[in-house]
């Protein structure tokens, strides 16, 4: 449970108590539609890329510490995430880690550099009760013969860390994929770096025979798009429970995905997976005058100089990304324990 003692340190004892009733009604939502954690029957794995975590590169206004208790909250109702465009301050993260206290932790990359890389990190943060790290982690880094567009690495490395929960052993690689544009080179290039993922896991598993599991966000355009038959190649497939699951609040895209090649007789899926979009109950429809504001008053700066409603567009497709995101988090249950199946084996 995240440390909400920290809630104190807010000294508007209104807002604070808004807060709370917040928290509560985000509990209650997660509540409704993600499953309890278990000690030692499943596991609840999931992917968010949270919108330019930590860096003011797009953002006008860093998020704000109400913000912060929203996202230990959900994070906290899985037991491992996959956390893309961790920026390179690492301040904000470390106030989040903060709030969600013992015994959650974290594995990071450094930055990627250049211009595709963003200053971008790529983060796991999981719960080291449920989740061990089996002390291998690496970025992904392709042979000069597989070179995407034969000149090219991944504009930001994969990362690829080993890890166990249960019984169940498993490499998890967490991506964030070239978009570029939706046709042409940039297209192109986002498919070749998908099927180099696909193919660089796939010979680790024949290697290693374990299972492999890549996460993050694909840039996916849809379940019958070639961007999702790319995801396909070199034998990895989707569940059912998050099949056809678009991944962002304003439109059907994919963009987010799990792919499993799975050992074989070595994961289990469990009946549930989805979406969260928490903007049903936090940073909602409704509130845009409450929170514009309060927190941002220079909105007419900020919006559209040709949007009618400038303020309310402004608050509804920018302003409340950068405090949660412009994805959500997509997520799968797992089954972990075979024991039976071992005992029966013997």
């Amino acid at each position: 449970m995240p440390e909400y003692w920290q809630l104190k340190k807010i000294k508007n004892k209104e807002w604070r108590n808004r807060i709370a009733q917040n928290l509560l009604n985000l509990r209650m939502q997660l509540q409704e539609l993600i499953p309890c954690r278990t000690v030692t029957e499943t596991l609840l794995l999931a992917t968010w890329n949270i919108r330019d975590f930590g860096a003011r590169r797009f953002n006008p206004r860093k998020r704000t510490k109400e913000s912060l208790f929203y996202i230990a909250e959900i994070i906290s109702k899985f037991d491992i995430v996959a956390v893309q465009e961790v920026n390179e301050n690492l301040d904000q993260f470390q106030d989040l880690m903060d709030i969600l206290g013992y015994p959650w932790t974290y594995i990071s990359t450094d930055t990627t550099e250049g211009p595709g890389g963003n200053q971008e990190r790529m983060a796991f943060i999981y719960d080291r009760s449920k989740v061990r790290f089996r002390n291998i982690a690496g970025e992904i880094v392709l042979p000069k013969t597989q070179l995407i567009q034969r000149e090219k690495q991944f504009a930001r490395t994969p990362f690829l860390v080993s890890l166990q929960s249960g019984w169940f052993k498993f490499n998890l690689c967490t991506v964030h994929l070239y978009y570029g544009s939706d046709s042409g080179i940039g297209m192109k290039r986002r498919i070749a770096e998908i099927k180099a993922i696909t193919k660089a896991l796939a010979k680790k598993a024949k290697k290693d025979r374990e299972s492999y599991i890549v996460l993050g966000d694909f840039n996916i355009i849809g379940p019958k798009d070639e961007t999702m038959e790319a995801l396909l190649t070199n034998g990895f497939m989707i569940p059912d429970s998050i099949w056809d699951t678009a991944s962002t609040p304003f439109s059907a895209k994919h963009y987010d995905q799990i792919a499993f090649r799975a050992e074989e007789g070595k994961v289990q899926f469990g009946n549930r997976g989805g979406i969260l979009n928490f903007f049903e109950t936090v940073f909602r429809d409704d509130e845009a005058e409450l929170y514009i504001n309060k927190y941002d008053r220079d909105f007419e700066k900020h919006g559209d100089p040709d949007d009618a409603d400038r303020k309310g567009n402004y608050y509804l497709k920018r302003w409340r990304t950068w405090q949660m995101s412009d994805h959500l988090p997509l997520w799968i249950e797992l089954e972990i324990d075979f024991t039976d199946e071992y005992l029966e084996s013997l």
